[in-house]
């Protein structure tokens, strides 16, 4: 993603981006200063940034840190006016120790940026559904950490909780264990401890409920967000609606901007990186990129791993090679990459037979079916509508029906 060709045609901009301000800093094609100007941050302050850079004559890019963060709207402003932006590196420690650290200064070393194509790229659309998406994965992944952190102050708070409380709800499962407190009736003699436990493990429990809930709604509403982007994503073996959404917002709506599937898969961590040196050629792992992506990628793999027949057959015969568990993955996930990107790219949805058609045809019924599959009809309803994938039984499911 990385963009290698300098911008020579004409002066550049760069802008360093905060909260408040924004400071920009015009350059020559030569490299010498020709102002640096401070904006606020509001429309105010972004119209009057458009105009110092309307009397630039022949002005060829514009630098924009942090184009994910502070320099979001500024960046859609600019692509909305259509100019030429890239997003360019904040300056390292050593630079900062090098040359000093203001505002000016590094809009300067964002214009530099620019002119030598070192370190800058193209930036995501961030006025796209895929945009929308993210706030949705956002916000899920915060709902189901919160129920995550309330399951474990409950069970902490069972730990310490008197005998004639804990006794009862030793041995029970998560579910039924929150389902258990959420119904029951502790009184309201708060004054006695186990009165206090039960009350106030009740409240949890309904407040994980709760958040299940809206985390399970939100899934639905990222799957048709999700279908409507790009279908395919749901297709790839081991790919859920969480998946799919991590990966889409990962690459961007403009996701031809990750030229090749190498490009991808350095942006997700899962490209090895060169560390030779002499007679010794190695490569490590790779520790960067994005990490959600990364373990978006994990996931597919762990899946193919259980249930797919041909990642089962590659695993068992590197292990006949020697490799170790972990290496496999990493081989698995920079393979997993090279898909995602082809769909990605192309937006390709691989066929798949109308699983619904094909069963009101044999007329047999969702009931029969899934007693045969020994799963739940709803489960079955849900892969034929595609509201919630889940290829493993999807592949049962096409067999038997094919086979029946």
């Amino acid at each position: 993603m990385m963009n290698t060709n300098p911008v020579t045609a004409g002066p550049v901009a760069g802008v360093d981006t905060h909260s408040e301000t924004h400071t920009l800093a015009v350059l020559t094609a030569q490299g010498a200063v020709e102002f640096t100007e401070e904006f606020t941050t509001d429309r105010r302050g972004h119209a009057a940034l458009l105009t110092r850079l309307h009397e630039v004559e022949g002005l060829a890019a514009v630098g924009v840190e942090g184009t994910n963060s502070y320099g979001a709207e500024l960046a859609r402003t600019l692509l909305a006016q259509g100019f030429s932006v890239l997003e360019v590196l904040r300056p390292t420690r050593q630079v900062r120790r090098m040359d000093g650290k203001s505002d000016p200064i590094d809009a300067i070393a964002a214009a530099r940026q620019v002119l030598t194509g070192d370190g800058t790229s193209i930036p995501k659309h961030t006025g796209s559904p895929v945009e929308a998406l993210r706030y949705l994965l956002v916000a899920r992944r915060n709902l189901i950490g919160a129920a995550s952190r309330m399951i474990t102050v409950i069970k902490s708070l069972l730990v310490t909780a008197p005998e004639t409380v804990r006794e009862p709800l030793r041995s029970l499962t998560t579910p039924t264990l929150i389902d258990t407190l959420a119904a029951s009736r502790p009184g309201t003699m708060m004054t006695d401890p186990a009165a206090a436990a039960k009350h106030t493990m009740r409240l949890l429990a309904r407040d994980y409920q709760r958040l299940h809930a809206e985390a399970d709604q939100l899934e639905d509403q990222m799957t048709q967000l999700v279908t409507a982007i790009n279908p395919g994503m749901l297709e790839v073996y081991g790919s859920g609606t969480v998946t799919s959404a991590q990966l889409l917002v990962t690459a961007g709506d403009n996701s031809d901007r990750i030229t090749t599937e190498a490009k991808f898969a350095h942006l997700c961590g899962a490209s090895p990186i060169p560390a030779s040196s002499g007679k010794t050629h190695r490569y490590r792992l790779n520790r960067g990129g994005d990490r959600q992506a990364n373990s978006a990628l994990h996931r597919i793999a762990l899946v193919r791993m259980r249930h797919d027949p041909r990642t089962r057959a590659y695993v068992e015969r590197r292990r006949a090679e020697n490799l170790s568990k972990k290496d496999i993955l990493r081989c698995l996930k920079r393979a997993i990459a090279r898909e995602i990107h082809h769909v990605l790219l192309h937006r390709t949805t691989p066929e798949r037979t109308d699983l619904r058609a094909l069963r009101t045809q044999k007329q047999i019924t969702l009931t029969d079916a899934a007693e045969a599959l020994k799963t739940k009809p709803a489960r079955l309803s849900e892969i034929e509508r595609r509201t919630r994938p889940q290829p493993a039984l999807t592949t049962r499911y096409e067999k038997w029906l094919t086979a029946a």
